[in-house]
């Protein structure tokens, strides 16, 4: 018995482990182009963004170490802007590099070396020369659609949360962002 439920265990960790791992990325980023400041346009429900009511951004600016400073705003729910400061890097779990799929921490530097404080940041689709971007992690829990411009076009964002649920996230869970 014990041999079955060890099998049955070890069959679902690598079907957990296959299932997360299939996550398509976009093909070609250039870091360069993505860097600037993105709007939140909607977002799968999460509990650090639990206070952000709207005005929604996050502004990326690439150091000469190729490391990238991560700049999150928006408005609290008490009326008072809310700003988190961390910092992206290439995944250090894939070889070769990609592009596409980013690291990011907002715990403190000397953490850093910490594994578990990074989390996944792939750049699932880029829309318009740059002026969209679908981001989302390969467990499918965090999803967000980001513009250029603080008012977006509903259709690509509609676009981009159809193809976010052909990948598997559960897009009817998705709110929209006040901008």
């Amino acid at each position: 018995m014990k041999k079955i439920m060890v099998l049955s265990l070890s069959v679902t960790l690598v079907a957990c482990a296959t299932s997360q791992a299939d996550l398509a990325t976009q093909k070609d980023v250039d870091l360069n182009q993505y860097m600037g400041t993105w709007y939140e346009q909607a977002r799968l429900p999460n509990s650090f963004q639990r206070e952000c009511v709207g005005d929604v951004q996050a502004n990326y600016v690439m150091a000469a170490d190729k490391t990238i400073t991560v700049t999150n705003r928006c408005q609290g729910s008490d009326g008072q802007v809310k700003e988190a400061v961390g910092q992206g890097r290439l995944a250090s779990s894939v070889n070769p590099a990609d592009p596409a799929v980013l690291e990011v921490r907002f715990a403190p530097k000397w953490l850093s070396w910490l594994p578990m404080v990074w989390g996944d940041y792939w750049i699932m689709k880029l829309e318009g020369d740059y002026q969209y971007s679908l981001v989302g992690t390969p467990d499918r829990k965090y999803l967000w659609v980001l513009s250029r411009d603080k008012q977006a076009d509903p259709k690509t964002v509609s676009q981009l949360l159809d193809y976010a649920a052909s990948q598997g996230f559960a897009v009817q869970k998705v709110i929209p962002t006040n901008q």
